[in-house]
Formats: structure tokens, C-alpha cells, sequence
């Protein structure tokens, strides 16, 4: 009987650590709501998002006031539109802009929003008039090469060398 007690005990205790594990490993990738607070949807296409994924945090002053909840392109104008679900306790001016960052050194991409000067917000549905689009990488240093190679070579004369000194005379011994 003894036996059976521990063995219920160790059974709850090793559950309970499984449980936790997997609460913090949620809570860690950042797949868990920061609050239950009701949330309301605004969206943003921009010309390139880069490595931009669904349910990557939308920040403002590097605070979490949302997520990314889907990524599509438009077929009229061949831009990435991309759906956000903000906190409701977060309103933006109509003028906010809303751009595409990168963070840490892995280079995990969220979306920045900055607030405007505009008294009215943003209503639910509504789409962010000032964007920027992920700055890529590859396509800067593809730019730099091209720059680079339609300059034209420029020579640079040899520094003008001063005429060699004259000889000193040597002295002779009677």
C-alpha cells in the first residue's frame, strides 16, 4: 500500500512538471495571448514583407499590441496584404505608419507601428496608409554591386616625387 501511494504521488508530480514544461515552452515561442482583452482587426500591404510570419508580434515603443494573424497577396495589385489583430486597448491615429523590422540576431521580423499626430484613430478594418517594407538583405548588397561596377575607374595620378637631393661634397684629406 505504501508503495502505491508514492508511485501516485511521483505519477502527479511528473505530470504536473509536463504540464509546466509545456506552458513555458508556449509562453517562450510566444503563441500564447499576452491577455484576454478583446482585440480588433487592421491591415497593411506592403511591397515586399520578407521573413514576416503569421503570428509574428506587432510592436509599438517595443511593446507586444498585437499579432500578425494571416499573410496573403493581392491579385489586383500584387502586394503582400497582411492582417493584424491589435489589443484593443491600443488606438492608432490615422496617420500611424506601420513597418516591417528586425529584431535579435536571428533576425526574427515583426511589425513596428508608429503613432501619428492625427486626433482621429483607425477603426476595426481599416488599413494603415503609411508603410515600409522589410529591408532585404540581399537586395542591398545586389544594389551595392551595381553601383560598384557602373562607376567608372578612376586613376589616381602617382604622388609627385621631390627631385633627389644633390650630392654633398666629400671632404678630401691634404
Amino acid at each position: 500500500m505504501k508503495r502505491a501511494t508514492v508511485d501516485l504521488w511521483v505519477g502527479v508530480f511528473v505530470a504536473i512538471g509536463l504540464l509546466s514544461v509545456a506552458f513555458l515552452s508556449l509562453k517562450v515561442a510566444n503563441l500564447t495571448s499576452a491577455s484576454g482583452d478583446t482585440t480588433y482587426t487592421l491591415y497593411a500591404d506592403f511591397d515586399n514583407i520578407g521573413g514576416l510570419k503569421v503570428k509574428a508580434p506587432v510592436k509599438s515603443s517595443g511593446v507586444v499590441v498585437g499579432r500578425v494573424v494571416s499573410i496573403g497577396l493581392d491579385k489586383d495589385t500584387y502586394r503582400a496584404h497582411v492582417t493584424l489583430s491589435l489589443d484593443s486597448q491600443y488606438q492608432f491615429s490615422r496617420d500611424a505608419s506601420a513597418e516591417i523590422l528586425t529584431s535579435g540576431l536571428l533576425g526574427e521580423q515583426y511589425i513596428g507601428v508608429t503613432q501619428g499626430g492625427d486626433e482621429d484613430v483607425l477603426k476595426p478594418g481599416e488599413k494603415f496608409t503609411l508603410v515600409s517594407s522589410a529591408l532585404v538583405l540581399e537586395q542591398l548588397i545586389g544594389k551595392f554591386m551595381t553601383s560598384m561596377a557602373e562607376k567608372p575607374a578612376t586613376t589616381t595620378p602617382a604622388p609627385a616625387t621631390a627631385p633627389a637631393p644633390a650630392p654633398m661634397p666629400v671632404p678630401t684629406t691634404p
